[in-house]
């Protein structure tokens, strides 16, 4: 398995517009970062979680040829607003894509972009996506995919976990149930959004002492502001690290280290 990080920012990006902060007028291409979203590839699929707001510009600066499915985390304008970026795939492959998310979520996506899920007379827009509501740990492409309710402020979002891997965006609380989902995982993804707290979001000190228990292997913390410098990682503790866009992750080598 696969993990590219397709975008590491927050919902403003970064640069964000209209600062002349010193990490928005940086060289290091690692402060450069789009909306949150993640590629996973397996068995010769493509699973996008998310559709991020810059998921034109991530899929073809990571030349991606066809999305077999969509996990969608929550239905927040940064993780949502490309969603009409998905035709260039349907032109070439003709197929309708299966999406994955709870309830709440699939309702608001249906709401906003209703032509996405159903034709409408005269209107020449084909479907693109067909929803599928998770109520349970399903079976995507021969993987067992593992909802992990999260808390995200006032509101919610789901993470998901494949197996050792685990990718838990958007979020200021884990419960305690929601943690005994995370046992066992090696690689972990985690909102942490900046060094200073945040309502809505783990800030880092927060994601790290959140997961402090489970022994991840190696922890990467994304949806990052212009607050934080890539520069800024070797304060990290060991085993933590900032996400960067377009970082890769192969979770076999992983494997292989961690049995080694």
């Amino acid at each position: 398995m696969k993990i590219t990080i397709l975008g590491s920012g927050t919902s403003t990006g970064v640069p964000m517009v209209g600062c002349s902060c010193d990490i928005c007028r940086s060289a290091d291409q690692r402060d450069k970062r789009t909306r949150a979203s993640l590629l996973i590839e397996y068995d010769n699929h493509t699973v996008l979680v998310d559709t991020s707001s810059d998921l034109r510009q991530q899929a073809l600066r990571e030349d991606i040829r066809r999305v077999d499915a969509v996990l969608f985390t929550h239905a927040h304008a940064d993780h949502v607003n490309g969603i009409d970026d998905l035709r260039g795939f349907h032109f070439i492959h003709k197929e309708i894509i299966p999406c994955y998310a709870e309830k709440s979520t699939l309702d608001t996506l249906k709401r906003c972009f209703s032509y996405i899920f159903n034709q409408h007379d005269g209107s020449g827009y084909t479907p693109l996506l067909a929803a599928n509501e998770i109520v349970a740990p399903f079976k995507l492409f021969g993987q067992s995919v593992v909802p992990i309710p999260l808390e995200h402020g006032r509101t919610f979002s789901t993470g998901y976990r494949i197996g050792d891997f685990a990718y838990l965006t958007d979020c200021s609380a884990i419960s305690e149930q929601s943690i005994t989902l995370l046992a066992g995982v090696k690689v972990l993804i985690i909102d942490g959004l900046r060094w200073a707290e945040h309502p809505f979001h783990f800030n880092i000190s927060g994601a790290i002492a959140a997961i402090r228990g489970l022994n991840v292997q190696r922890t990467i913390l994304t949806h990052l502001t212009h607050q934080i410098a890539h520069s800024e990682e070797n304060k990290l503790p060991v085993g933590v690290e900032l996400a960067y866009d377009g970082m890769k992750i192969d979770l076999f080598n992983c494997k292989e280290k961690i049995d080694a």
